[in-house]
């Protein structure tokens, strides 16, 4: 078949190669976001995807919007449109190009997690299981029916960075039994049910702030989840703020942001319920170090809280 892909994100780029790996088919063009600025210059630049293309000698469309590639893409008789985080809506004149349709790729087990954040939120909310959805694109985002599933469980000590390249390698794989199923006709397509469905939109920088109020386990999980965007920190006394990369939960109490104990391996604050020891962290403008060496620098005395 005559495939194009759409992607945009790194994750992306397990699914990509699966499709030119294919012996069946064929990658006649990537459809990727426009450059945009970036660094401290705010220079354009490419998305990763587009990078990979460039480097496989792959065709490559970055429309402002994708109705503006319209006829570039009805050119290419395409067969079927693989979306993996592409980040743009298409519609449904772009989505009636394919002679067998279009498909996505989305990194959790739908109708839960719809939306921008799926692998951030399963981990932050401490799920044991994920998985894998490829089904149809419809207009309503993550949606369409359902073509084939796969779990994979969370680890305790997972983050969403260590997550996403295992997803992205089964979802690989799934995908590859996905297109051979609409090669020979035998998808069979399960409506989702809209009852039971979650969404989760895009993070914010603010998503990332400490709620000492809330229980040390939850804590734990949102440091975990929200690796490497939007990470998570704290206000400390003198008002800078300080990155929280790895924490453990400990059966200690106290007030809310109240620090404990500021010896050892970080800092010891009380939450809502138990405590969390701020194992790794990074001041602002600094590197990243383990707790105790940051204690060394930056002794604060028991008793004092935290916002």
């Amino acid at each position: 078949m005559r495939i194009v892909f759409f992607g945009s994100a790194p994750i992306g780029f397990s699914l990509l190669d699966a499709l030119l790996s294919s012996e069946r088919d064929e990658v006649v063009a990537v459809v990727t976001q426009p450059d945009r600025p970036a660094g401290r210059k705010q220079q354009l630049t490419p998305c990763p995807v587009k990078v990979l293309s460039r480097e496989r000698g792959l065709a490559v469309l970055s429309p402002e919007k994708i109705k503006e590639g319209l006829p570039e893409l009805a050119a290419l008789d395409a067969d079927l449109f693989v979306v993996v985080a592409y980040g743009q809506y298409i519609p449904p004149s772009v989505l009636a190009l394919p002679k067998q349709g279009a498909i996505n790729f989305h990194p959790s087990l739908l109708p839960k997690y719809r939306g921008a954040s799926p692998i951030q939120w399963a981990v932050a909310n401490g799920d044991g299981v994920t998985g894998v959805t490829i089904l149809y694109v419809s207009e309503k985002m993550d949606a369409g029916d359902i073509i084939l599933q796969r779990e994979v469980p969370i680890g305790p000590d997972d983050t969403s960075d260590t997550l996403e390249p295992v997803l992205a390698i089964s979802g690989a794989e799934l995908l590859m039994e996905a297109i051979e199923q609409i090669r020979n006709g035998t998808v069979q397509r399960r409506h989702q049910d809209d009852s039971v469905a979650t969404e989760v939109q895009k993070l914010t920088k603010e998503d990332g702030q400490l709620d000492w109020n809330l229980p040390a386990a939850t804590l734990r999980n949102r440091i975990r989840g929200f690796v490497p965007w939007p990470g998570c920190f704290c206000e400390m006394p003198d008002g800078q703020r300080l990155k929280v990369l790895r924490a453990s939960v400990e059966d200690r109490s106290g007030l809310p942001g109240e620090i404990l104990e500021s010896a050892g391996e970080g800092l010891l604050v009380a939450t809502g319920t138990g405590a969390l020891r701020l194992q790794e962290v990074q001041p602002a403008g600094k590197r990243a170090m383990d707790g105790a060496a940051y204690l060394r620098g930056n002794p604060l005395p028991v008793g004092v809280r935290l916002a």
